[in-house]
């Protein structure tokens, strides 16, 4: 099956995140970081959810495997995300990505598993865009803003 809702991750405060509870909605997955030079892609995403959350989810899952640049705790993160940039979308507990990949992120970046492509991700807020059925539609690299015109037709779009 190839579809990112058959994955449950946990959640920054320890819940769970089910994404079979995004079925219907498009999906983007991303990686983050506190202390990057695309951290203000926060504020970008938080206006896209915002502004298309009734089929639009953003998920973002903290990593500290590029350049170091996530050291803090799930607790800290949290607290950071919320008073600089008033993040609301989910965000996962602290993930691995280059060492010791998480589940889901073996999922996105491997053809075999899929059925779309191969990717790696190269440093923080690379982007993975999912369509209603939870299938991979596109990988984007971290210098492509949230508000790119591809991202913004493929949101609005059918």
């Amino acid at each position: 099956m190839h579809s990112i809702h058959k994955f449950k991750v946990e959640g920054i405060r320890g819940e769970e995140i089910d994404f079979a509870h995004f079925m219907g909605s498009k999906i983007i997955v991303v990686n983050v970081a506190s202390e990057c030079g695309y951290t203000p892609q926060y504020q970008q995403m938080q206006e896209l959810y915002e502004e298309f959350k009734d089929s639009l989810v953003i998920v973002g899952f903290p990593c500290n495997d590029f350049g170091g640049q996530e050291p803090g705790s799930n607790e800290e993160i949290e607290e950071f995300c919320t008073m600089k940039y008033g993040v609301s979308f989910p965000m996962a507990a602290k993930v691995g990505i280059k060492r010791q990949a998480h589940p889901i992120y073996e999922w996105l970046m491997n053809k075999a598993l899929n059925g779309v492509q191969d990717s790696t991700v190269q440093w923080n807020f690379h982007k993975f865009l999912l369509d209603e059925e939870g299938q991979l539609v596109k990988s984007l690299p971290s210098g492509v803003s949230p508000f790119d015109d591809m991202i913004m037709e493929w949101v609005a779009g059918p």
